[in-house]
Parts: C-alpha cells; structure tokens; sequence
C-alpha cells in the first residue's frame, strides 16, 4: 500500500540518545523527494519544535522546519484550552514543556493551580513532586504529558515520564489523563494538523508500546523499526503484529 502521509517517532526512530541512525536521514529525504506529508510525533516535551528541528539538523543533519514537529506539549496546550477548566498551572517538566504552556496563556500557580502538568524532569525533586501532589489532592486537573516508562539512550533505557506520572498517581490515588502516544488525544490532534484521514497515513516508530500501539488503537497502519526500544526477539511475542515490521528504514520502500 502507498500511504499519502507519515507520522513518525524521533527517539530510537531517528536518533538514539545521542547517536545517529544510518536509515533516518535518507528515509527523510526520501520522503521530501517524493513531496510526501510527514510530521514527527513526538512524546519529548523537553524541546519545542525549533529545539527539535535545529537538534535534527545540526547533530544528525536531518534538515526540516519546526512545522514537521508536533510534540506532546503541543498537543497538551491543544488539549487544555478544549477543556476550558482554568488558566493556572503547576508544571513538572523541562523547559519545552513550561515554555509552551506558559506561552499559549497560562499563568504559573503553586498552590492551587487548576491543572498539574508532569512531564519529563531530569532535574525532578522531592519538593516538586511535593507541590505536585497537594495540588492534587486539592482538586487540580492532572494530566501526564505521556505515559513512557522509559527513554532509549546511548546508555541504555532511562527513566521516561509515566514513570514519574506514576509515583504521583500512587502518591495522590488519582489517574492522569494522558495526552501522548499511544492515546488518541495526540494522534487526532496530528491528524488534523497534517489534514489527512487515518486510513491514507501510517505511524512509524520504534516502540511497540507507545508508538505501534498509538496506530493500533486509532486504526491508523503502523510500521515497526527495530532500531530503539523494541527489539527483534520480542516480535513473535507481542499481542497484536504491527502492519509492517522492518529492521532498517533503509529497507521501507515508499
């Protein structure tokens, strides 16, 4: 099948850690060759989408402009304004993530925010996940940006953000809503960014767990590369076969 639009994974799709991926550049050109729609779907909330595009071009020299980037902060600014529950926020996250937020309106609030935002916080703190839950527990809207339990790095599989989401849902005894891959808050949200149906696009990624299951349960076709999180072994294993598996990009005939 032709498909007339991409959605694509960064982290373990394009670029492990800090390491390039043979394939990704020229599966990209590939695709800008053929003037073919694509939009990298991310779950980093870390950068925005200038971070991204600038991070692409100069240490893997994947050259795309900010608007190919849609990112879970993205989509969780998208998400907050429909909700329309208040403008206060507290946010436990990197810059991307605060700077998003904070930019689309919302104001920053401590003590009684109408939302918490928890995102992925490498210099997190027992203070922050403190504030984090009274505001919980004091009625604040909690949404986590995504629910990976890890990253792939150079180093190995580190700590991601549903692993922080998750000590805050056992410390508050409230589930987030979640806004990344795999729920469809984000994968409707790229949809319309891109304007194509689901049944014309396929999701491309790494991660049986987020990015596989984002097109498996929102019906849209989905393309394994085992390149980051999945590995090979666990393919047999899993309990529903992705639309396409590949070792390589290099191997994916658009």
């Amino acid at each position: 099948m032709t498909y007339q639009g991409y959605l694509i994974d960064l982290d373990g799709t394009m670029y492990l850690g800090n390491e390039k991926i043979p394939a990704a550049k020229p599966f990209i050109e590939r695709l800008q060759a053929k003037k073919i729609p694509f939009m990298f779907v991310t779950n980093n909330t870390t950068k925005t989408p200038s971070d991204v595009s600038r991070r692409l071009a100069d240490s893997f020299d994947i050259h795309v402009s900010k608007e190919h980037v849609y990112t879970a902060t993205l989509a969780t600014v998208d998400y907050m304004k429909k909700l329309n529950k208040g403008n206060s926020v507290y946010i436990i996250g990197e810059s991307g993530l605060k700077e998003g937020i904070l930019k689309a309106g919302f104001v920053w609030e401590e003590k009684n925010p109408d939302y918490v935002v928890v995102g992925l916080d490498t210099e997190l703190t027992y203070e922050k996940l403190k504030l984090a839950t009274f505001a919980i527990q004091n009625g604040a809207f909690f949404i986590g940006t995504n629910p990976d339990k890890n990253i792939p790095t150079g180093e190995g599989l580190a700590p991601g953000a549903g692993s922080l989401i998750s000590l805050l849902e056992t410390a508050t005894r409230v589930n987030a809503t979640y806004i990344g891959k795999p729920e469809a808050i984000i994968m409707e949200s790229a949809l319309q960014v891109m304007d194509l149906p689901k049944k014309k696009v396929i999701m491309v990624g790494d991660n049986y767990e987020t990015d596989i299951q984002a097109g498996i349960r929102n019906g849209i076709d989905t393309l394994l590369v085992l390149t980051g999180f999945t590995s090979e072994n666990q393919v047999p294993l899993l309990p529903e076969a992705p639309t396409h598996v590949v070792s390589s990009l290099d191997e994916w005939i658009i």
